[in-house]
């Protein structure tokens, strides 16, 4: 069965030899690395409830490629029943892990492939869906971790790829050989980059003729030659390393910027190859995706940030303070809505040429634009409920410390009957999930910036119809 163990998930990463920085330093062993491995534990939640029989049949179905079961994270979506299952997934690890699995985004660009290869195809006479199809079975065989290689550091944001500067603003081919292509750039925000296996990349945005060396798109090993992966600073991010005061106790979230210093990628491995005027649909197509995505794994991080709220109430002694339950009332209409918004998009889903099944963009970009709105009023009631110990709360060793950890129990404790060390432990999960800004800043631009969310939807959207719909009830013939 091409299915791994969460183990043999651990284990293949320790096969590949990436080369990787942090904080001016090479790092030769990144699975031991505890800041690294928090965010690979999150990863291998997706391989350890595929374990659980008691999830198995939401994660685990047939492809139709390899006639195998396999998990979905490597299955592009076929039918309705696919898009939502990747709803309900993302929000069942969403609320398992408290921050992000970081394996959507290779599956957001696996599905993504798998529609523009092939309309490309229809149009070129190319033959990269077919390159797609390999790949992708190569993926599903291995049960492999994707990650998206698809934001550009963009340079000055006013000029055109091709008329920067500095052409390596964006990633670009500087080479065509017979064998592949030689390509040169940075990728950022690669959430997970060293938790996978393959560094899938496409284009960032649309782009016009002149930009045909940018139109690119291809998969390579995570440990290729030539790629570099630097993991980006963020609060609380010593803590893992510390080990000591990590509020989250099994899981976190780091994001690497990604390097491209002449990496060779083979033509079997290229996907699009200066195509510009499918750029365009690439990037709508993933970011759609992803938009969906986030919707599942974002409504069940609320989950958990409403969990903590409650247990701070009743650690705190406020269990019965009706305007703190109003409060929670108000965390989980905000999880609910933007739950329902993405299984929406997934119910109003059709069928593509090639096969796979595409989300409605209009309620995908919603329910991103209410996850930006609404995260943060999800945080924002959490603190409140929880109190300002959030924001200073002692370290716990100075809480272990022989001569003062003894008073400060006495003072950290609660409601009556309450273990102090259970409200200390909250406290920190609630600064964790409320703080750490390689998680909240994604509630806010993952999957693109919100004036992109808005821009789709303008785009998107049938405003004709909604206009005759408004004339006819006005009484206008036009």
């Amino acid at each position: 069965m091409a299915v791994m163990t969460k183990k043999q998930y651990i284990d293949s990463l320790r096969k590949m030899t990436p080369t990787a920085y942090m904080f001016g330093e090479k790092i030769d062993n990144v699975v031991d690395n505890p800041r690294i491995r928090a965010g690979i534990e999150a990863t291998a939640a997706t391989y350890e409830i595929a374990e659980d029989p008691a999830k198995q049949d939401l994660i685990l179905t047939q492809s139709p490629l390899i006639n195998e079961p396999v998990n979905r994270f490597t299955l592009p979506p076929a039918s309705i029943e696919d898009l939502v299952a990747r709803v309900k997934i993302n929000r069942t690890l969403g609320r398992y892990v408290g921050t992000c699995h970081q394996r959507c985004t290779g599956l957001d660009c696996l599905s993504a492939l798998s529609i523009v290869t092939y309309d490309i195809d229809q149009k070129h006479n190319t033959d990269y869906f077919a390159r797609f199809q390999r790949f992708l079975a190569h993926v599903q065989k291995g049960d492999l971790t994707c990650n998206a290689g698809v934001t550009d550091v963009k340079g000055d944001r006013s000029k055109a790829p091709h008329t920067q500067q500095d052409p390596d603003m964006y990633l670009r081919i500087v080479e065509k050989r017979s064998d592949g292509i030689v390509v040169r750039g940075a990728k950022s925000h690669q959430t997970g980059s060293l938790s996978s296996h393959e560094i899938i990349v496409l284009p960032t945005r649309a782009l016009r003729p002149g930009d045909e060396d940018y139109a690119v798109a291809f998969a390579i090993p995570s440990d290729t030659p030539g790629l570099i992966h630097v993991v980006g600073r963020s609060s609380l991010d010593t803590r893992e390393i510390d080990g000591c005061d990590v509020g989250n106790a099994r899981y976190s979230k780091y994001c690497p910027t990604v390097l491209f210093d002449n990496v060779f990628v083979p033509w079997d491995r290229v996907f699009m190859c200066g195509e510009v005027e499918f750029a365009v649909d690439m990037v709508v197509k993933f970011s759609a995706f992803h938009r969906q995505s986030h919707g599942g794994c974002k409504s069940g991080k609320i989950d958990c940030m409403t969990g903590a709220a409650v247990t701070m109430m009743d650690l705190n002694g406020t269990q019965k303070a009706s305007h703190l339950k109003q409060k929670v009332v108000d965390m989980i209409h905000r999880s609910e809505t933007l739950y329902g918004c993405s299984l929406a998009a997934s119910y109003e889903g059709r069928r593509q040429p090639s096969g796979t099944y595409f989300i409605d963009t209009v309620l995908a970009n919603a329910s991103k634009i209410h996850e930006g709105r609404e995260m943060a009023e999800a945080t924002r009631l959490m603190i409140d409920i929880a109190g300002g110990f959030v924001a200073d709360l002692p370290s716990d060793r100075d809480i272990q410390n022989p001569e003062i950890g003894g008073l400060l129990k006495k003072y950290l404790k609660g409601a009556e009957g309450a273990p102090v060390e259970d409200r200390i432990k909250m406290y920190r999960l609630v600064e964790k999930m409320a703080m750490e800004s390689a998680d909240t800043i994604s509630d806010i631009h993952g999957g693109g910036s919100p004036e992109a969310h808005r821009v789709t939807i303008l785009r998107e959207c049938d405003l004709e119809n909604r206009t005759q719909a408004a004339k006819r009830l006005a009484g206008i013939d036009s």
